[in-house]
Parts: C-alpha cells; structure tokens; sequence
C-alpha cells in the first residue's frame, strides 16, 4: 500500500515498520512537508494516490466529509486513535497488523475514513 504519514503519524519506527512490511511509505520530513497544515498533506495524498494515516481524527473526519459532501475522492483516511487505553491504543507493530488485517479483508480503503484501532 502506498502510505503517507502525516505529521503526528510519522514516527520512524513506524515508517520502518511499515517499510518492512512491504509498504511504499512517504513521511513529510522527507518531502518538505513537516510542520504543514492537515488539509495540505491530505491533498499532496490526493495528489500522489496514497493514503494518509495520522493520528489527527477530528481534523482528518471534517476534511473527510467535506471532500464527501463536495463529491469529491481520495485514496483513503486510516486514522490511529489514542485513548490513553491499553486495551485500545495502538503500538507501532499493532498499526503495522491493523493496516495487514484490513488489507486481508478486501475493504475499500479509497474515500473512506477508517479508526484502524477497530483492526486490531
């Protein structure tokens, strides 16, 4: 999958991970996009055909739904929550299994907004 880790997403740990799991990932320090606003990185995902995965949901669920409400597209929302909840959060090897497990089940990824904390 091609993956681009927004700024509160791109821990390097997590992008090696994910590179070790076969994933093409993109991290906006390696772009020269650090520092810069939600709606930018989703449009260079847009742009690029990757999907973005933050850790931003309330921010990412309104882009999300005024691209929707503007009929709009994009290759997909995987968002991380943390709940400071053991029995919820996410380590980086648990979003590297929640991202494999949702790819295994064959559900469109592409102008959805998914909590991949429900991939467990």
């Amino acid at each position: 999958m091609k993956l681009y880790l927004d700024d509160n997403a791109a821990a390097p740990l997590l992008a090696k991970l994910l590179r070790a799991a076969g994933h093409d990932v993109q991290l906006p320090v390696e772009v020269g996009m650090a520092g810069e606003p939600d709606a930018v990185h989703l449009t260079r995902t847009i742009r690029e055909g990757r999907t973005c995965v933050t850790k931003d949901h309330r921010d990412y669920l309104i882009l999300h739904t005024l691209i929707m409400q503007a009929q709009g597209r994009h290759p997909g929302i995987l968002v991380v929550r943390k709940d400071n909840d053991l029995t919820r959060d996410l380590s980086p090897k648990g979003i590297v299994s929640a991202i494999r497990k949702l790819e295994a089940s064959g559900a469109p990824v592409a102008d959805e907004y998914i909590v991949l904390n429900q991939w467990r």
